[in-house]
């Protein structure tokens, strides 16, 4: 095993430096909107949501909390409700409308005004046949 202390240092052979973003990722407030709603959609799975935008999960919930606790700060209020009583829906006349009323050993067949020809045909056939 190697002992920094003691053993001679060697030459250092190679040598990468990583350069490019980094540091924390800065998202739009856009970005985050449209995030979060994606996240709280009824059925969203969250570690998806964040994995899909190259995130963690635990900085989604984080934002979540958040929004929820933002959202919170209106206090709730009541809204008056004002409920109309009921109008009665106008009835259609019947003592005016033209009925046929046929009486066949003591049942009562009524067929209405407007009925077509060949539904009142039918109607008389049954009951010639009966």
């Amino acid at each position: 095993m190697f002992d920094p202390m003691l053993e001679p240092p060697r030459p250092v052979r190679r040598l990468e430096v990583i350069t490019g973003a980094g540091g924390r990722r800065r998202w739009s407030a856009d970005e985050k909107a449209r995030i979060l709603e994606e996240a709280m959609a009824p059925g969203a799975v969250v570690s998806e949501v964040a994995r899909r935008h190259g995130m963690s999960p635990q900085h989604l919930f984080t934002w979540r909390r958040q929004a929820k606790r933002e959202a919170g700060d209106h206090p709730l209020a009541f809204t008056p409700v004002v409920v109309a009583p009921d109008t009665p829906q106008p009835r259609r006349a019947t003592c005016c409308e033209a009925v046929i009323e046929i009486v066949v050993e003591g049942a009562v067949i009524r067929v209405p005004s407007g009925v077509d020809g060949a539904t009142l045909a039918t109607v008389l056939q049954v009951l010639r046949s009966v």
